[in-house]
């Protein structure tokens, strides 16, 4: 089998991980591929590749017209084929060219050439796979396709069973839709260190929720830390700084940016525990990579993620489901501050705001005795942090609405759950399932062709529940 795997660039990050790993794992498993980026790493690349410059981001500030966008798909859903073929000549009696065209996160708007070069390709014939581990619905108007209709008979992916279910119900098909985990590897944590750190280890873009990781370190026993490894690129550059002034400012125990002095290893071996405060996750590496380097979590549990782990046997009995603050500590003016949030979303989506969303979420914070610390924006949680920082009975309130927090103070390693969960991870998320998974997909891509479309009215009324709404876990640009 021939597999083109296609991403807009190979530069470090979660989705670039994925490609390499799905070719290591397929490469090993005797299919041959080829990787097709519009950037190529910096380093020296271990699978055969195909440098395509017009598959690259779009340049900032750029705008093409509808007839440049026409000329210019047409040209990359052709320097696509060519670079297959190049590569696949035709033998044997055989096509030239990939069996399949598996193509990384087509639906987010990061190059205004690759879907009407996808339904091209798809219009000439090619077998198809757009697997999506972000959709621009869940309150990402930053990167949605506008007006533009999603490709029509092509077989999708996904990587959870929230966003498989909701794509199901606008639209595809059960031949049609796919769920494919991401591949989980070891980690390892290196030994002879002090375990100090309540580890962190995410580059802190704004849906990680560095806040309250902040408030966290409130609460720690004194002479440990709350650690990030990576800092967020220049989109969340300047929240990320602020938040690095203030810990400055009120002494806060965290430390920032360790992953650019010291390996991981080492860190994880520094840890007393990994830490997880994130409000949204596609696949939710941090919920399952800890484990495997016999590390217990912390943190704030995802639901619609973990839901998933739990029903490969893993257990999280260390997680919250939302971080409660009194109500009488929430600054003024939350619930209008979330509706303008909300007003805003829907408008950049081109969209109305259902007229009685406003009155939802006006009565959910007027209703409420708490409110989740999860769901305020960053001036919001700033000003807490400080409260807690300044005042005992506030930090008094906190701790007694929030039993959990006796587990992060008096950390107890779990070593037969740890084992339990390293062992599940293995078996559900290692190298010889994920490959499984993903050759019984190609056959059935190879086998089915497929009838399908995409409500996308159907998938923003899914996803945009306003009481889910997280003023940090929202696109913005």
């Amino acid at each position: 089998m021939r597999i083109a795997l296609v991403h807009y660039h190979l530069r470090r990050g979660g989705v670039t991980s994925v490609v390499l790993n799905q070719a290591r794992s397929l490469s090993a498993a005797g299919v041959e591929v080829l990787i097709i980026a519009g950037e190529m790493p910096e380093g020296e690349l271990k699978f055969p590749s195909a440098l395509v410059g017009d598959l690259a981001y779009d340049k900032p500030g750029v705008f093409l017209d509808a007839g440049e966008i026409e000329r210019g798909a047409r040209k990359l859903a052709g320097d696509i084929l060519r670079v297959t073929e190049e590569y696949w000549p035709a033998r044997d009696g055989d096509r030239c060219g990939a069996d399949i065209i598996h193509i990384h996160n087509p639906l987010i708007q990061k190059n205004s050439l690759l879907v009407p070069a996808i339904k091209i390709l798809s219009g000439g014939g090619a077998r198809l796979f757009l697997q999506n581990h972000d959709l621009a619905e869940d309150f990402r108007p930053d990167v949605y396709l506008g007006d533009t209709e999603y490709p029509e008979n092509c077989h999708y992916g996904v990587i959870n069973s929230r966003d498989f279910d909701y794509l199901r119900r606008a639209g595809l098909t059960a031949e049609g839709l796919h769920l494919i985990p991401n591949e989980v590897f070891p980690l390892r944590a290196s030994a002879g260190f002090k375990r100090t750190r309540y580890l962190y280890p995410v580059r802190a873009i704004r849906r990680k929720n560095i806040g309250e990781a902040l408030l966290l370190s409130l609460f720690i026993p004194r002479g440990r830390t709350v650690a990030f490894t990576l800092p967020p690129p220049e989109k969340d550059s300047a929240r990320y700084h602020r938040w690095i002034a203030l810990a400055s400012e009120l002494e806060l125990p965290v430390e920032f940016d360790l992953g650019l002095r010291h390996s991981l290893s080492d860190l994880l071996g520094t840890a007393v525990c990994a830490l997880t405060t994130s409000v949204k996750e596609g696949f939710g590496f941090s919920f399952l990579e800890p484990w495997t380097a016999g590390l217990g979590l912390f943190g704030r549990r995802i639901d619609y993620v973990c839901a998933d782990f739990e029903k490969a046997g893993l257990r999280f009995d260390r997680l919250y489901p939302s971080f409660d603050i009194p109500a009488e500590y929430i600054p003024g003016g939350l619930a209008e501050k979330m509706e303008a949030a909300l007003r805003r979303i829907y408008a950049a989506f081109g969209i109305d705001m259902p007229p009685d969303y406003g009155r939802v979420l006006m009565e959910d914070i007027a209703g409420s005795t708490a409110v989740d610390f999860g769901r305020l924006d960053e001036q919001s949680q700033e000003e807490i942090i400080r409260a807690v920082h300044a005042g005992s009975r506030i930090r008094q309130d906190i701790a007694g609405a929030f039993a959990g927090l006796e587990n992060l103070a008096d950390w107890r390693d779990d070593e037969e759950l740890a084992e339990a969960n390293c062992a599940a991870i293995a078996a559900h998320y290692g190298q010889e399932r994920i490959t499984e998974t993903l050759l019984e997909i190609y056959r059935k891509i190879r086998e089915n062709a497929v009838i399908q479309r995409i409500s996308k009215n159907a998938l923003l009324e899914l996803y945009l529940d306003p009481l889910r709404l997280s003023l940090v876990g929202i696109g913005d640009g």
